[in-house]
């Protein structure tokens, strides 16, 4: 329920989408040494996520909407000035650095899922991105072969070289979506002192204070 001098600014789908993004990302990474079937369909759920996360980025109410929380280079330079000196206004929605983060956490987690998918479907021939990467197979390696004259063991050894490279990939990925949690982690512990507002509180209810200070 709405309290006064407080507004409605992330909506129920948003918070799920945050919540199970959350669930799903720490399930996957969790797993992912195993390699098990709990590792895939966990990353098949983000990438889901992510999907709906850049239609309702489209489409959704107007806290949602990347046109609300991507701003200009500029923007984000002032913001991270003021939050040295003080002087850093509060938003209702994301900041310009809170934006930025949430962008580059859908790159991050797009690149991973995307590798995740490609490295399966090259080592298992298995998943949505089966076909593409078995015909891709299918055409470079008889050039490969044909151009050193190699036997079944080099097929093999090429085949070996591409899951490498893609599981390198997708490791990194997974990495680098760490990091960058832990950056956001600590932005919101941040933020959420220096406004004196817990924006995880704001996250599970949806409400904000209206005032800006």
């Amino acid at each position: 329920m709405n309290q006064p001098d407080t507004i409605k600014v992330w909506d129920p789908l948003l918070r799920f989408f945050h919540w199970a993004l959350v669930l799903l990302f720490i399930i996957s990474f969790a797993t992912g040494e195993d390699e098990s079937i709990i590792h895939i369909w966990s990353g098949y759920g983000v990438a889901g996520l992510i999907v709906f996360r850049l239609l309702w980025g489209l489409i959704g109410p107007k806290y949602a909407r990347f046109s609300n929380f991507i701003y200009s280079p500029q923007d984000i330079l002032v913001y991270g000035r003021g939050l040295f000196d003080g002087s850093a206004k509060r938003y209702l929605g994301h900041n310009p650095l809170g934006g930025l983060m949430v962008v580059a956490l859908l790159l991050s987690l797009s690149m991973a899922s995307l590798t995740g998918m490609m490295l399966y479907g090259a080592e298992e021939a298995k998943g949505p991105l089966a076909s593409v990467m078995q015909a891709e197979n299918k055409i470079v390696l008889p050039q490969l072969i044909s151009t050193a004259q190699a036997d079944d063991d080099e097929d093999h050894e090429y085949r070996g070289g591409e899951s490498e490279v893609l599981e390198e990939s997708h490791e990194f990925f997974a990495n680098l979506s760490i990091l960058l949690i832990v950056f956001h982690l600590v932005g919101v512990l941040f933020e959420s002192l220096f406004h004196r507002e817990s924006l995880i509180r704001s996250m599970f209810n949806g409400y904000k204070r209206t005032d800006l200070r």
